[in-house]
């Protein structure tokens, strides 16, 4: 009940709000969520009591083709989203995150895909006397993703709307502080969608989408941030990265990357010493380099000026056994001008996340 007490009061607000004349191609959206916690690791199975609950309370912003990208795109909207989720376990606490997110229509723009991605908060993180049992989250800050896929149709009372679908929300601090088995929450949600204008603009089709072509770029990249092994109490330690990659662009809209890394995980240095003194039985010799070399190739889609990256890796020089040669990073970049960039990044050994990684290039 108070979920729906809380959708009154926000949409009274929203309806106030609407009353400045001036035209702003945008709307908000207010959506109810349940489901469950996905069984991806048994070492969670204590943390699943409950259906977890919430809401997710977004403003959108529409795009009618005054770009090319918005043409080439189907006009997504943009925006930003916040989430407040209830885990229904006392241990794992309560999450609120706030993300920026893009939403993709397919079929006559009553189907809506949205990506998100942003920063949660957790209440109640893992604490060794306090919250023990709470292995999913060892800090109060995570990175969190979530996909909605919902069916809609906007105005249909004056300016509201309903939407209804699925929704899948992911928490994880990436390892920056052990331990981090991390949630994700498959609902079910249905939710209300209220226009600021009293009718929106008209979509603009002109676009001449003519082959297009670029020579081989060259970029170099170096990404930072701080991670932990798996070993409560081992410490966070900064790790550095430089990656060298030549891209070729085979679209607006499409790049393939082909390149190398070199990784200097610091956090590997004091796994190594724990494992040579404590587990004589792996063999670990304690003076086993900490450093790796990789191969990678991905590809790199490009929305406006931010970009989707994915590039999947090969450790050619590997020292230390430390989760398999195979490693994949996903992120987002955001160009500044043709040359420099900054992204925002995750890299990790399957379902296993290693590092968020924080970074600047050029691409020459």
């Amino acid at each position: 009940m108070k979920y729906w007490l809380t959708t009154y009061l926000i949409l009274f607000g929203l309806l106030l709000f609407s009353q400045e004349k001036k035209v702003t191609d945008s709307y908000f959206d207010l959506n109810y969520f349940s489901g469950n916690i996905a069984l991806h690791n048994n070492d969670i199975l204590h943390l699943i009591t409950g259906r977890p609950e919430g809401i997710i309370l977004s403003w959108n912003k529409k795009t009618f083709g005054r770009e090319d990208w918005e043409q080439r795109y189907n006009y997504p909207d943009y925006g930003a989203s916040f989430i407040f989720q209830n885990l229904k376990n006392e241990v794992l606490g309560n999450n609120y995150g706030l993300y920026a997110h893009y939403n993709f229509y397919f079929f006559k723009r009553h189907l809506m895909l949205r990506i998100g991605q942003g920063i949660a908060y957790n209440t109640n993180p893992y604490d060794k006397l306090e919250n023990h049992k709470n292995i999913a989250f060892g800090s109060h800050l995570l990175s969190s993703t979530y996909v909605m896929l919902n069916y809609k149709k906007q105005r249909l009372f004056d300016r509201f709307g309903l939407e209804a679908g699925l929704s899948l929300i992911h928490y994880s601090n990436a390892n920056v502080k052990a331990p981090n088995t991390s949630i994700n929450t498959i609902a079910l949600n249905i939710g209300l969608t209220y226009d600021l204008d009293e009718e929106d603009s008209e979509y603009i089709d002109d676009l001449e989408d003519e082959k297009f072509t670029e020579r081989i770029k060259y970029n170099l990249a170096f990404r930072s941030g701080i991670n932990q092994s798996d070993i409560i109490g081992s410490g966070q330690f900064p790790f550095y990265i430089l990656s060298a990659y030549a891209d070729k662009r085979l679209s607006h809209v499409s790049a393939i990357q082909f390149g190398v890394d070199v990784f200097f995980s610091n956090f590997l240095k004091e796994l190594i010493h724990y494992q040579s003194v404590s587990f004589p039985e792996l063999d670990v010799s304690g003076n086993e380099d900490y450093k790796r070399v990789g191969l990678f190739v991905g590809h790199e889609l490009f929305i406006n000026k931010m970009s989707i990256e994915t590039q999947l890796g090969y450790y050619v020089y590997y020292p230390f056994d430390f989760e398999g040669r195979t490693y994949f990073r996903v992120g987002l970049k955001r160009y500044f001008g043709q040359t420099f960039f900054g992204a925002i990044t995750l890299k990790s050994h399957g379902a296993k996340a290693e590092a968020v990684e924080f970074g600047i290039g050029v691409r020459l």
